[in-house]
């Protein structure tokens, strides 16, 4: 996804902080400070995060922590809720491709 198609997806009118770099299956794209993980991602257009034993997609749901449908892995550890985690520059993310 280009930066500006990325930007759009973010609102505007909050003041962002420092722009920093993250990882999402090797792919560079970006992110601010104080940004969740789960935010980050879903302003970078990324709306399946993983797949239940079904085979359905699951994503965003409940944004606090408790639905467990954001789960990630972050900087190489599994099943991280997304939705708890503030990015870091250089954090590395996997989820599955939809």
């Amino acid at each position: 996804m280009t930066e500006d198609i990325m930007e759009e997806l973010r609102i505007s009118t909050v003041k962002r902080t420092e722009r920093i770099r993250i990882s999402v299956n090797g792919r560079e794209t970006y992110a601010y400070k104080g940004e969740t993980v789960l935010a980050a991602l879903h302003a970078a257009g990324y709306r399946v995060l993983r797949r239940d034993k079904n085979g359905q997609a699951r994503g965003a749901f409940c944004g606090m922590g408790i639905c467990y449908d954001c789960l990630v892995t972050i900087n190489g550890i599994r099943n991280q809720r997304s939705c708890m985690f503030e990015v870091e520059e250089g954090m590395e993310i996997a989820i599955d491709e939809p």
